[in-house]
């Protein structure tokens, strides 16, 4: 076997070694896929005065060149949509369909971004004051940094890099330690686009590395805003850490997304949508339906369709394009996912489809009916392709169980009442909820975001734009103004 290559970081345009390096492992194969820098906290100062310097000339592009070089930047990603999906596979296991879908979207998000640079506008404030002019305008902050994650490394990547760079700020993006390659490959395509040296730098970490080089990062007074996806518990280490030196941070984190089901609703449709958004991507995704609330007029006929479509799928070795559900991130979590399955079980859940059998980090579509509140899997975020189908009573109810997670990221409504779903739409504790269409769904020019546990603040349109540039007031005075002393 050949021995696995080197990886470099991005730092002010140019590779960058590091002292230390980790390997970074294929979950199917078992093999070193590449050997991966392990940043130093020197290596984070270094980041930080290159993206200074990035900031100083990307801020002053012309808006039409921030826009082509973003525009660019999309042609050249989908150009290189097999490659990234062929690294996809092998550094998280996903299915090939899951790395072009990445790629082609990741896509979409820059040419939004593109299209944004010309929507950060501010506006002219009336004021009590002869002769004076007030003004709100938008700047660009300085240094962005964002941290993004494994599990859509393409769109979370892009999305935690995009708009900022729209905005006129330099980023320094901190690569996930399962896709490092991915991550970096979006730095490559930038600065092949014309990005200036420096206006994106991709640093990369072992995962024991990785909190004090962010800390670094955060500590750094040059670094105004960070952004971050991924789990509740790490945004909330980062958030605490941003409060010391009072910098803001948007924060997309964990869910755990009802799909209710009320018994006018059309149950293909539910049950089409239910496997889509529960067992997309083997369930790694934020957003994924992760708790099936139905009526208990439709349960029975509801759950065996949805058994039918998830069983037919195909499982297996994710280099094969024909697969349909490939393997998680790695056994460990695979097998957290089982033990959850396990607990559910044995405190009396019943399987509709797939259960807790197997071993290594593939894990079989799973439905679990007859879940209770004393499972374990009634309040983890799964995170893995497992359902759990909760019975409600009427609307209330469903309302209710909805409701009771300290999660709030995305939830849907099936019903062929609009007004009835909306009704139910308005009182669902999350961020998003969408009516008779999956929990899985997003464009980039959406407000994107949750509320309680599942964090704050807005990825997506005008509402980014809010994100990451500086609100100022800036008056002129015309004329002679008068003061009291």
């Amino acid at each position: 076997m050949a021995p696995a290559t080197a990886l470099k970081m991005r730092i002010g345009g140019s590779d960058v070694a590091s002292r230390k390096t980790y390997d970074k492992v294929d979950p199917v194969k078992g093999d070193v896929v590449a050997k991966i820098p392990d940043a130093s906290v020197e290596d984070a100062r270094k980041a930080v005065d290159a993206a200074e310097k990035g900031f100083a000339a990307w801020s002053q592009t012309p808006l039409s060149q921030r826009r082509q070089v973003l525009w660019k930047a999309a042609e050249l990603l989908e150009a290189r949509a097999q490659d990234i999906s062929a690294t996809m596979i092998r550094e998280s296991g996903c299915t090939f369909g899951w790395g072009m879908f990445n790629t082609f979207f990741a896509a979409s998000l820059l040419r939004e971004a593109a299209a944004s640079v010309t929507q950060i506008t501010g506006e002219v404030i009336p004021t009590d004051v002869p002769g004076l002019t007030a003004m709100s305008i938008r700047q660009p902050v300085g240094v962005v940094l964002g941290i993004a994650p494994w599990n859509a490394p393409v769109i979370l990547g892009v999305r935690a890099v995009a708009m900022p760079l729209a905005c006129g700020n330099a980023v320094i993006m901190k690569a996930s330690e399962e896709t490092p390659i991915t991550h970096r490959t979006i730095g490559e395509v930038l600065e092949e686009a014309g990005l200036p040296a420096g206006a994106i730098n991709v640093l990369t970490t072992s995962r024991e590395g990785a909190a004090p080089v962010v800390n670094a990062l955060i500590a750094d007074p040059r670094v105004r805003r960070i952004n971050f996806t991924g789990s509740t518990k790490v945004g909330k280490l980062i958030a605490q850490e941003a409060a010391k030196y009072l910098k803001p941070v948007l924060l997309e984190l964990g869910g755990k997304a009802p799909q209710v089901v009320l018994e006018d609703a059309d149950l293909d449709e539910a049950a089409a949508a239910a496997n889509f958004g529960g067992f997309m991507h083997q369930g790694q995704i934020c957003m994924a339906t992760d708790r099936l609330v139905v009526q208990e007029k439709v349960l029975q006929p509801f759950v065996a369709k949805l058994a039918a479509r998830a069983g037919a799928m195909k499982v297996g070795d994710p280099s094969d394009q024909s697969t349909v559900i490939g393997a998680m991130i790695n056994t460990d979590s695979a097998n957290r996912v089982r033990k959850l399955i396990k607990d559910a079980v044995a405190k009396g859940a019943k399987i509709a489809l797939g259960g807790a059998d197997g071993e290594g980090p593939i894990v079989h579509p799973t439905i679990l009916t007859d879940v209770t509140p004393k499972m374990e899997i009634y309040h983890e975020e799964i995170f893995g392709p497992v359902l759990i189908v909760l019975k409600a009573k009427d609307d209330a109810d469903a309302v209710r169980i909805a409701n009771d997670t300290p999660y709030g990221l995305s939830a849907a409504v099936f019903s062929a009442d609009i007004n009835r779903a909306y009704g139910l739409a308005a009182q669902i504790q999350s961020g998003i909820c969408h009516i008779n269409s999956s929990t899985l769904y997003d464009e980039g020019q959406m407000p994107f975001g949750g509320v309680k546990e599942s964090g704050y603040g807005r990825f997506g349109g005008k509402q980014a734009i809010n994100e990451f540039t500086e609100t100022r007031w800036i008056t002129i005075q015309s004329g002679h103004r008068h003061y009291p002393i």
